[in-house]
């Protein structure tokens, strides 16, 4: 039986991977007068006379929302939020697992952003964080920024900014190994969607010398007419020296590849023509845009990859419930780009000098020290930042 028909079966036998279950009692008549009605009714006029108060008699203070529209689920597409309903599952129990924070599914029956806003901007009291996932850009751009903007909870993307740290960590010890300079490098990013934006941005914010970023039409250049939006403003933090051209123009010399887009379109060649002991991290799934044998046989000296089955993995599940635990420890009102760089190094940190090596970069996702240095880190960034709120 292979993985796909094994875990069809395993759904239909769990019907469901997370339930709701009481952390009170409920076996007598006392019980119910403390947990219900007469008594609750001082808890509700306590947060009525100061909302803060939620935090501290209910449950929200440990809860995030995992929201999507289906449009952008794994590497399946646009299946729509029935269909997304499984991952959004399966997110929730990492969540629990990893960080021990309660994470609820919602599916969003909309692709309007207006809608989507206003839907989780309504629900948003419930909760004390969003997180946002498998939403197609570059509607999640504006989805994201606008609740930001409107919520005073932590609203975060983990397609964007979860698959951005991770890579951020990888590169902070790829850097040591070849013994490169951050302010002198160049990294080319592939694809310019939600994870390519989002990775583009956050190695600017760290100091890469010079980041390009290509999409299937080349590299983006701020004077191409033809960009929208979303291209255009990522254009204006990269690409500086204005180059134009294909992907393989674009690897010439360059010292690091970060691949978010499509299998098979980097050669042998392109990794020849990079700077010595170049970077590379091929992360399409399932298949690579080059296979990590290959890219080390052409002359990579690290290798990053989407996959499980070989090392150096870029795996969220590294960041997301620990920046959500430390968010969440101190009252965050947002996660902010200190939050998630502290988070970056407080991974890459979890390799010592002495384990490093080509094929350990990044912690192993069941290291059970993760989430918890995760969270220390992101709460100390968020109470220095000034987002903290106790």
């Amino acid at each position: 039986m292979d993985i796909k028909t094994k875990s069809l079966e395993l759904h239909k036998m769990w019907r469901g991977k997370l339930e709701i279950k009481s952390r009170v009692p409920v076996k007598t008549k006392e019980d119910l007068s403390l947990a219900y009605t007469p008594g609750v009714a001082e808890a509700c006029l306590q947060i009525k006379d100061d909302p803060s108060l939620s935090y501290e008699l209910t449950r929200r203070w440990n809860t995030v929302a995992v929201i999507t529209d289906g449009s952008a689920v794994l590497g399946l597409g646009d299946i729509g939020p029935e269909a997304g309903m499984p991952v959004m599952e399966g997110k929730c129990i990492l969540f629990k697992e990893f960080a021990d924070v309660d994470a609820i599914p919602i599916c969003i029956d909309s692709k309007d952003p207006e809608k989507i806003v206003k839907t989780v901007k309504l629900i948003s009291k419930s909760f004390g964080g969003i997180n946002l996932e498998d939403i197609s850009a570059p509607r999640c751009f504006e989805i994201e920024e606008r609740l930001k903007a409107e919520c005073d909870i932590p609203v975060f993307h983990d397609d964007q900014h979860g698959t951005a740290i991770i890579v951020t960590a990888g590169i902070i010890n790829s850097l040591k190994l070849t013994k490169k300079d951050k302010k002198n490098c160049k990294a080319v990013i592939c694809g310019a969607g939600a994870a390519g934006t989002a990775i583009a941005k956050m190695l600017v914010a760290f100091g890469i010398g010079e980041v390009t970023v290509c999409d299937k039409n080349g590299i983006l250049n701020r004077n191409d007419a033809s960009l929208n939006w979303a291209q255009h403003s990522l254009s204006e933090i990269t690409n500086n020296s204005l180059q134009t051209g294909s992907l393989s123009d674009a690897l010439i010399n360059a010292d690091i590849f970060i691949g978010v887009s499509a299998p098979g379109i980097v050669s042998k060649e392109m990794i020849h023509s990079m700077a010595k002991d170049p970077i590379v991290f091929a992360m399409a799934n399932p298949v690579p845009e080059i296979m990590p044998d290959i890219a080390k046989e052409a002359g990579a000296s690290v290798v990053g990859t989407g996959r499980s089955d070989y090392p150096n993995q870029v795996n969220n599940v590294l960041a997301f419930p620990g920046i959500f635990k430390g968010a969440l420890s101190v009252r965050a009102s947002a996660i902010n780009e200190e939050m998630k760089l502290a988070a970056a190094n407080a991974i890459a940190a979890l390799v010592s000098d002495e384990e490093l090596s080509p094929e350990y970069i990044l912690p192993y996702a069941f290291d059970e020290r993760i989430g918890k240095t995760v969270a220390a880190a992101v709460a100390d960034a968020a109470i220095k930042s000034g987002v903290s709120r106790i």
